[in-house]
């Protein structure tokens, strides 16, 4: 399989969008390909507990959710 780069800036101020990197590389190691995620901009502050934990995606679970291992 592939080895796979996600790249996202988009932060705790548009939930949704910043959820996209997260489901997109659940999706592709449950293919069998080898993922990271590189964050950079606003996106790092999703990495802070109290960020991530107010995060909430417009149709998909809570973000703490989005981040679990498969």
């Amino acid at each position: 399989m592939s080895k796979v780069l996600v790249k996202s800036a988009w932060g705790s101020d548009d939930p949704t969008k910043a959820a996209f990197p997260f489901l997109h590389a659940n999706a592709l190691a449950e293919a069998g390909h080898e993922v990271q995620i590189f964050l950079l901009g606003e996106a790092v502050s999703l990495m802070r507990d109290p960020v991530a934990n107010a995060v909430v995606p417009v149709g998909w679970p809570p973000w703490p959710k989005l981040c679990e291992p498969l």
